[in-house]
């Protein structure tokens, strides 16, 4: 090509991209990646707030469950001392302890069978401050109340229908329990349990 517009030397015109594209295409990208940062964010934010799908799943659990309020159980009923006849046996060496030890439960209300030295299955073999001895159905109520005026005492039963029972005395045996301690024991025997909260 001549004339006006030849071209000389070894420089040639480069045809280049429009940079305005390149900048269009980075813009691009760089909207994908903050919109990607924006919404794991806002998925931490939502996380903390709830407590986690634990939480949600476990007010969800709250809300199924129906709501009852706690119900006392009821007492079990015990015999009156009035209602226990009780054989006091003295099965240690000191001598006018069963009747000293049956006029203290009389003043308490209990009925007073017989009174005496243990038999020879016990005199001397009672190393604990005393031994209640029954029937089979007095595990539920005469040894429970009888056992409240004194504590450490150990239960046996024999083959017996009657429904009196046997308190021998033993080595360790030094005093009832106070009446005040022995009310306290009673009252709470027959205080009413409160009955377990319902599970969903």
């Amino acid at each position: 090509m001549g004339g006006k517009y030849r071209i000389t030397g070894d420089a040639y015109p480069r045809m280049r991209r429009p940079r305005h594209r390149r900048r269009l295409v980075l813009a691009g990208i760089g909207a994908v990646v903050a919109l990607s940062l924006a919404g794991w964010g806002t998925l931490q934010l939502i996380d903390v707030f709830t407590g986690g799908d634990k939480s949600a799943s476990a007010a969800d659990h709250k809300r199924d469950c129906p709501t009852v309020k706690p119900s006392a159980a009821p007492a079990k009923a015990l015999p009156k001392p009035a209602a226990i006849k009780v054989n006091v046996y003295n099965a240690t060496t000191r001598g006018g302890l069963a009747k000293s030890a049956a006029e203290e439960l009389k003043k308490r209300g209990f009925t007073i069978g017989e009174v005496g030295n243990a038999t020879k299955a016990y005199d001397k073999k009672v190393p604990g401050t005393g031994v209640l001895l029954g029937a089979p159905t007095a595990t539920d109520g005469s040894f429970t109340v009888l056992g409240t005026q004194l504590a450490g005492t150990v239960q046996k039963t024999d083959t017996r229908t009657t429904g009196e029972v046997d308190l021998i005395l033993g080595a360790k045996f030094k005093a009832f329990s106070t009446p005040q301690e022995a009310t306290a024991a009673m009252t709470a025997l027959t205080k009413p349990a409160p009955a377990p909260s319902p599970s969903c």
